[in-house]
């Protein structure tokens, strides 16, 4: 372990093997440590016998729930857009190859006590009950305008500069009620609250074009796909592609002490008294503790049911949000169901998530909005986990920090933050100019 690295990554969680893989693809020297026996770090996925571990302390789960290995239970479930960021950087770095994925059934909204399926194209909006006949015609009218705009091509602006135009000023310009902007903003251009009504349109014009494009894309319910097996198969694939290029792991290391020379720039990592040396750092919150603050807190159910959620189509795989103002919460709260159909548990079995960025410290009452929706459950476990954001000066310290995963169960977020310490690290931009097409195997 007495070499030197251009990069120590320490943690296998899905953003530290990311960034790994993407630096090791550039050429650079990488050691990747994790102090736990397996990977995934906080987003590791767990078989039954473990999540009875975690959460019920003992190892013997209820035999009526099946067999342990069935499950694959993700402890941070995000669906993948389409032809989202991630995709792009799988595609990016080829570790598609190692990777099935399978389309996502159903993308839901829960709107003045119902559950509606998100409308995301003109044809759709016409057809929603979420909105009466009138509103409908308005609605139309905008998602055409979203579906026409060009960027590049002045001519689909209508006179906007959507750079200036805020999107509570855009949205006014069709008439568009405060429900149909409530499940518009949230459901589709996936915002966590409403901050994004008073900055530039452009934004939200442009999620609301992904959510679309997404959806066209499998033709299926959804814009979201979802790996066979579960998320728990990205870190590994990630840990695959980097070892092609050169990159070392090692798990089971304890400790993982950073080292800092006299400036305060990091040095090197030492680990069972060996000490490996490096120009730079990238970790997750928990190895660098000192350099971090926390930021909020989430607070989350997972239930194993022998049902799909209610009122969602006998959707085996879905996601359901419920936006701030209808629940008169300052935050989203968002649902996840996956089943045997992506092999996450045994036939029949179907694993619900249930999160929110905690307001309170009571999980359960605070949960339950969302876990009224899920009908009976034959399991149910609640936990809360705090959110840490770096604080230090990469440019001083040459560690950068991820933050921890939030509430969402979309990956959109959690691939800005893996694509800014990209450029923090290696002083350029990540061209994600690819060739969707790569990553189809998930059409079967």
């Amino acid at each position: 372990m007495d070499e030197e690295y251009d990069v120590i990554v320490l943690g296998t969680g899905l953003k530290e093997c990311i960034l790994s893989g993407l630096l090791s693809v550039d050429g650079l020297k990488v050691l990747h440590m994790d102090r736990n026996d397996y990977y995934g770090g906080e987003s590791t996925s767990l078989n039954l016998i473990q999540l009875w571990k975690r959460f019920r302390g003992s190892d013997k789960p209820p035999a009526h729930l099946g067999s342990s290995r069935d499950y694959n239970v993700d402890m941070i479930p995000k669906f993948i857009m389409a032809n989202g960021a991630l995709v792009r950087v799988l595609i990016h770095t080829d570790v598609t190859k190692y990777l099935y994925f399978k389309a996502v059934d159903g993308s839901f909204v829960f709107n003045k006590g119902k559950v509606h399926k998100v409308p995301a194209t003109d044809m759709e909006a016409l057809k929603s009950p979420l909105m009466g006949l009138f509103e409908k015609r308005r609605a139309r009218k905008f998602f055409i305008y979203v579906q026409d705009y060009n960027e590049t091509d002045p001519k689909t602006h209508e006179g906007m500069d959507l750079t200036k135009v805020t999107t509570r000023e855009l949205i006014a310009k069709y008439g568009l009620s405060e429900n149909t902007v409530d499940f518009i903003g949230h459901a589709l251009a996936l915002h966590k609250d409403d901050w994004y009504l008073d900055e530039p349109a452009l934004d939200t014009v442009k999620r609301m074009k992904l959510y679309a494009e997404s959806l066209a894309r499998f033709a299926g319910g959804s814009p979201y796909i979802y790996p066979l097996y579960g998320l728990g198969e990205l870190p590994q694939a990630f840990a695959r592609l980097s070892a092609v290029y050169g990159g070392t792991y090692m798990l089971n290391k304890p400790e993982c002490k950073v080292e800092f020379d006299e400036e305060g720039r990091v040095c090197g990592v030492t680990s069972e008294g060996e000490t490996a040396k490096c120009k730079k750092v990238v970790c997750d919150p928990s190895y660098l503790p000192n350099k971090v603050r926390k930021v909020g807190k989430v607070a989350r159910a997972i239930a194993i049911m022998s049902h799909p959620i209610p009122n969602t189509n006998d959707s085996h795989s879905v996601q359901l949000i419920i936006p701030q103002q209808q629940l008169e919460r300052k935050s989203d709260m968002y649902m996840f169901c996956c089943s045997y159909s992506h092999n996450v548990a045994p036939k029949g079995k179907f694993i619900a998530f249930v999160s929110t960025e905690a307001e309170t410290d009571n999980p359960e009452t605070e949960l339950k909005p969302g876990i009224d929706l899920l009908g009976n459950v034959d399991e149910i476990f609640f936990e809360t986990y705090d959110r840490y954001e770096p604080v230090n000066e990469p440019s001083l310290d040459n560690c950068f920090i991820s933050a921890s995963y939030d509430a969402t169960t979309h990956f959109e977020s959690t691939v800005v933050d893996v694509l800014n310490m990209y450029t923090l690290i290696t002083g350029k931009v990540l061209d994600l100019n690819v060739d969707l097409s790569a990553a189809s195997a998930a059409e079967e």
